[in-house]
């Protein structure tokens, strides 16, 4: 009876403790880890959404930039790090398809997380060098077929975004090219530019800048409508490019073991950072817009993330790409 007592004083007293945190929390600065180099299009992403959460918690979210092994290693970070609310991770939809490209990861994806909201789904563009030989998708899907020997595809690396979208395009299009893999989306992005490759495709987070300044050629948007931001360029299923779709979901998570109080105000502090005039007007521009309210809930992210594993392991298995 003792020992029973002396467990209920305990439990109680974490229970009271994690209350109090929760109204104090947060009391210094929150560590917001991008498993991606500075620059690219989730830092982009994540760089806007600190700003407004800043806003509301009253404390600053810090973006850390833990890049390399396709994310995994910015992963297992936040997996690793402490349960405090004080270390949460933005990740896209590499947190999905790590499972099936990697075979062995440092961490369990559906295990080792708090889930607290998805963010914003980011369509994504195909472009290429501004001195390509083509005026539009037609001749572009001609030339590079035409081509496809000495036809350069750059990417971000093992599971980018832009690696997942390049696969899915060669096999609508049943042709391979040289793949060109970079250590994060800022170095493709700048070869490009320079003309050392030919083309890729990338979030509008990262190419609405380059297209609206002339400086890269876009030949399609991969989702079902334009993209309001670059109304004047076509779907690749308008162009004959049929059931292509890839957007770039992003969703915040916290490690397993954050007490649920500060979950919860993480949770209500994402929901109202997106309703934010400033992230609203800044998403915009980059050509997307925040998720509605009832997607930025830990159901909502838990659920979509478990149905994306389901969804590209056995594409990215069919495909037999692995890292080590």
């Amino acid at each position: 009876m003792f020992r029973f007592f002396l467990k209920s004083i305990s439990l109680l007293a974490l229970v009271i403790a994690a209350s109090a945190q929760a109204q104090t929390y947060p009391t210094k600065s929150i560590t917001m880890v991008v498993p991606f180099a500075a620059g690219g299009p989730t830092d982009t992403l994540g760089r806007n959404l600190a700003q407004a959460m800043t806003k509301i918690l009253k404390q600053t979210v810090v973006i850390e930039n833990v890049g390399g092994a396709g994310g995994t290693i910015g992963v297992n970070r936040v997996a690793k790090a402490g349960h405090d609310g004080y270390t949460v991770l933005l990740h896209h939809i590499g947190m999905s398809t790590a499972p099936a490209l990697y075979r062995t990861l440092p961490y369990k994806t559906l295990d080792d997380f708090e889930y607290i909201g998805l963010v914003a789904d980011v369509p994504m563009t195909l472009i290429a060098r501004g001195n390509f030989p083509a005026k539009d998708f037609k001749e572009f899907l001609t030339y590079i077929k035409a081509n496809k020997e000495k036809i350069s595809y750059a990417n971000a690396g093992l599971g980018a975004a832009s690696h997942l979208c390049g696969m899915l395009f060669m096999s609508a299009i049943q042709t391979d090219f040289t793949t060109v893999p970079y250590k994060g989306t800022a170095p493709a992005m700048n070869d490009l530019l320079g003309g050392q490759v030919d083309f890729m495709c990338d979030q509008t987070t990262n190419t609405t800048g380059q297209i609206l300044g002339g400086k890269v050629k876009a030949f399609g948007v991969t989702t079902k409508t334009r993209v309001a931001s670059l109304k004047d360029i076509p779907t690749l299923a308008e162009q004959g490019l049929k059931d292509f779709e890839v957007g770039v979901w992003h969703g915040v998570y916290a490690p397993k073991g954050t007490p649920k109080p500060v979950l919860d105000k993480l949770v209500a502090t994402l929901q109202e950072a997106l309703q934010d005039p400033d992230l609203k007007a800044n998403l915009a521009k980059l050509g997307t817009e925040p998720v509605p309210q009832k997607y930025a809930t830990p159901d909502a992210l838990r659920n979509h993330l478990k149905a994306e594993i389901d969804k590209w392991g056995p594409l990215i298995k069919k495909a037999g790409v692995y890292a080590d």
